[in-house]
């Protein structure tokens, strides 16, 4: 299913319709704003770790997580969204546009070679 074989995405994120799902697992009250590669949860499921500053409080540590996403992929807030997870630590992100403007960005998130 890949094209050409080049980079293969990892579970960590999904090409959809309009853009790109991609699966955080958010620690708030983290100390820093920071995203710091794929950790493989309990279920077997791949996330990417991030982290923030900001209290689970009035949506705070939500927001600084798209300003985070947005700021790593270079795409406008508004085009990073919850999709699932508002209250979880383990979230679904949506980010808007087309998927192959953000390939190699997420490829360097979260590579495939450990």
């Amino acid at each position: 299913m890949g094209e050409g074989g080049a980079v293969k995405a990892p579970s960590v994120w999904a090409i959809e319709s309009g853009g790109v799902a991609l699966y955080v697992r958010l620690t708030p009250k983290g100390g820093r704003d920071a995203l710091e590669g794929v950790e493989t949860l309990a279920d077997g499921r791949s996330v990417l770790k991030a982290r923030v500053r900001a209290a689970p409080e009035n949506g705070r540590a939500n927001a600084a997580l798209i300003a985070l996403i947005a700021s790593a992929l270079r795409v406008p807030k508004s085009a990073v969204a919850i999709r699932a997870g508002a209250t979880s630590r383990v979230k679904t992100v949506f980010i808007a546009g087309a998927p192959a403007l953000y390939l190699d960005a997420l490829a360097r998130l979260a590579p495939t070679d450990g």
